[in-house]
């Protein structure tokens, strides 16, 4: 696949490194040309010196035959301004847009069929805020992650010596958890993945993935911690969520439940 990476601050480069080892035509654009040589050394990738949104800086990144454009400059008026050149001029098929600005994402109208031309758009703010939030709806919860539109949660938790989990052959979890279906989709013990089998038993201080319905991850949660340390990180949670509170908010983030 062909793309377009506009913009080469961290997370252009990590994108830019991910997509070039799956073997996809990769072209970074971004006004300093020393950074972009620098880059060139180090990973497989074309590079194109100008200003992300010029019509002829794009076309010299190979527009005219791009599948994908990746707006991800600091800037959001030249990423909007980029994928809607690329959407007119190039008629690139997938455009995608990072936004920091709340104002932009809280008028939806922007992007719906004849307004600006954004097949996805990102927030980094929004994302950390929701984020932040899924751990403090399950304390003591390393990671969450949605599936099929939030029906169904990934949730990855620590278990503690003293949780009713540890000790357990895995076939037999459903005991302790009568009322809840899930299962466990992945561990981690001692850094090193562990493929989970009926017989597979839970050892303190493993990294266990549960997937199961969004109205059962709570109790997934819980079982698996020690109730004093499970009130612990309930704070500790807390205590982080209003951090990115006041981040978010100072970048002018809003999010319903804050």
């Amino acid at each position: 696949m062909k793309i377009i990476i506009l913009g080469a601050n961290h997370v252009a480069i990590s994108l830019a490194e991910n997509l070039s080892s799956e073997a996809n035509d990769i072209t970074m654009v971004d006004p300093d040309g020393e950074r972009l040589r620098d880059l060139k050394d180090r990973i497989d990738i074309g590079t194109a010196v100008g200003q992300p949104s010029y019509p002829d800086v794009l076309r010299m990144a190979g527009a005219d035959d791009a599948d994908m454009l990746v707006a991800l400059t600091e800037d959001d008026q030249v990423n909007l301004v980029a994928c809607q050149i690329a959407h007119v001029l190039f008629k690139t098929p997938k455009k995608i847009c990072r936004l920091r600005s709340a104002s932009y994402m809280q008028t939806e109208a922007l992007f719906q069929p004849g307004g600006i031309a954004a097949d996805v758009v990102i927030s980094p703010e929004q994302l950390v805020s929701m984020h932040v939030e899924r751990l403090i709806d399950q304390p003591g919860s390393l990671q969450v992650l949605d599936f099929a539109d939030g029906r169904v949660q990934l949730v990855a938790v620590k278990a503690y010596y003293g949780g009713m989990l540890v000790g357990q052959e895995i076939r037999f979890l459903g005991e302790h958890m009568p009322n809840v279906k899930a299962r466990v989709a992945a561990i981690f013990r001692r850094d090193r993945p562990v493929m989970p089998e009926g017989s597979t038993i839970i050892e303190a201080d493993d990294e266990v993935f549960f997937i199961a319905d969004k109205n059962h991850i709570r109790d997934v949660s819980s079982n698996a911690q020690d109730p004093l340390k499970l009130h612990a990180e309930f704070f500790k949670n807390k205590a982080s969520l209003h951090f990115h509170c006041g981040q978010c908010k100072r970048h002018g983030i809003t999010h319903p439940s804050l």
